[in-house]
């Protein structure tokens, strides 16, 4: 049995991972990555972002024809089932996939295909799909296996009408009518996407708010938008049970309530994938949700271990994996790219979308920070009259004395494109940060961002 010896080796081939994988390369360092498919791009691409944000573009340009009276020259409002709206979603990701192998190609990244394990502490174990098993040496590795569905042990997810956010990209039929259990940002994500194919959705949320992280302006909007899109939000509400029949599922609910639906999807938290590590025999242990713990440099208790992306816990986003796992490999490379991944917009890809950075209004006030409100509602904007996109506003949140941006919420058409103009703003120092750069520059017209200069004069003029 032949055994490779390696600089760094990343288990993983996600954002973390080939974030992880490219910033070692590129620092001269021999690399291998081992990934349990056949492909490369892990949960991100054949699971979770790539997909869910495929179908909802398909989604949102169904809706845009069946509402638009322009398209009623073409023909009448039409209706699609889910499984052609799915293939959508596999055409982008073949091309996901082809151009990622290409990246390991390019930087000469050994891809081994198989369930990596640890047998100590600088080797790692690879049983590939036929069985072989390859060993790999390393002085250091990255762990980086993502995460997948929290799959409690009372819920039979072998029953074929019940989901989670993996399977439901196996459904082959539209329901009629979908229970969605966990409000967070995948149920709301798929609440829009199934609601804008006419599916009446039921929308389950043990909080008292959807998505109460965000500036409480913009849930509220998302709560509105989705009601009046047949989603029906039932708030506070916990499952006792779910039983599912031949021809659908029944939610009992805590409160006494019962719902019926054809079928249910599962959205309630994740869970790292480090079952199948072995992380036993080097003496590193998970929490309740299997995620391993870091430090700022993103290495675990073992000194030549660490560790990126889901499988570490917050934010879990795609955005974010990937400069913790080229962070992870700084740590260890001392190249320089080493950072504290702190510096997250917030993206959710419901329909319409929402993004935000900074802090919200709640947060301010608790803290007792003076701050003042601009705002540009979409309505207004000729971009979004022309896009037919009126829906939505640009908020900011700056300081009423020193003008210094706090915050940057945005709901509505491109808002996680517009969001970044903000955050290029908030990341510059001492005076550099202003709301007046949105008045001293102009901008493209029409555009969405011209939104910033419209929000920022109205903040101005709020001040006395």
């Amino acid at each position: 049995m032949a055994v490779y010896n390696y600089d760094v080796v990343v288990l993983g081939s996600g954002p973390a991972g080939e974030g992880a994988a490219m910033n070692a390369a590129k620092a001269g360092r021999k690399v291998a990555v081992v990934d349990d498919r056949r492909e490369v791009g892990g949960n991100c691409t054949h699971l979770g972002t790539i997909p869910s944000k495929a179908l909802r573009h398909s989604v949102r340009q169904i809706m845009q024809f069946n509402t638009n009276p322009m398209f009623r020259q073409i023909g009448e409002p039409r209706w699609f089932s889910f499984p052609d709206v799915l293939k959508s979603a596999e055409r982008v990701i073949a091309k996901q996939v082809t151009s990622r192998t290409g990246y390991y190609a390019r930087n000469r990244i050994d891809v081994f295909f198989g369930t990596g394990s640890f047998a100590d502490e600088q080797t790692i174990e690879v049983v590939c799909p036929n069985g072989v098993v390859e060993t790999l040496s390393a002085k250091q590795v990255i762990i980086a296996t993502g995460s997948r569905p929290y799959r409690p042990a009372d819920v039979d997810f072998n029953h074929p009408r019940v989901y989670d956010s993996d399977t439901i990209l196996t459904l082959s039929h539209t329901p009629r009518r979908l229970i969605i259990y966990g409000a967070g940002v995948i149920g709301c994500e798929y609440a829009s996407i199934f609601s804008g194919l006419g599916v009446l959705v039921d929308l389950i949320d043990n909080r008292d708010q959807l998505l109460s992280f965000l500036d409480s302006e913009i849930s509220d909007a998302l709560s509105y938008h989705l009601r009046t899109n047949n989603v029906l939000i039932r708030h506070n509400e916990e499952y006792e049970r779910i039983e599912g029949l031949d021809n659908g599922v029944i939610l009992h609910l805590k409160s006494g309530k019962k719902i019926k639906a054809d079928a249910l999807l599962w959205c309630n938290g994740r869970t790292g994938n480090t079952d199948k590590l072995g992380l036993e025999n080097i003496g590193i242990g998970v929490n309740s949700r299997g995620q391993v713990q870091v430090n700022e440099y993103y290495r675990t208790e073992v000194d030549n271990i660490y560790a990126a992306g889901d499988v570490i816990g917050w934010p879990s986003l795609a955005s974010a994996a990937a400069d913790q796992g080229r962070s992870a490999a700084g740590s260890i490379v001392d190249n320089g790219s080493w950072r504290v991944v702190d510096d997250i917009p917030t993206g959710i890809y419901t329909i319409p979308e929402i993004s935000s950075i900074g802090k919200n209004e709640h947060e301010l006030t608790k803290a007792q920070v003076p701050y003042e409100v601009g705002k540009a509602f979409f309505k207004s904007m000729a971009r979004a009259q022309i896009s037919h996109e009126p829906v939505g506003m640009l908020k900011i949140l700056f300081h009423r004395e020193t003008l210094e941006v706090l915050g940057v919420h945005c709901f509505g058409y491109q808002a996680s494109e517009i969001v970044h103009i903000g955050q290029a703003i908030m990341n510059q120092k001492g005076e550099a940060n202003t709301l007046k750069y949105f008045v001293n520059t102009t901008f493209n017209y029409p555009t969405m961002a011209e939104a910033y200069r419209v929000a920022a004069f109205d903040g101005l003029n709020r001040l006395f």
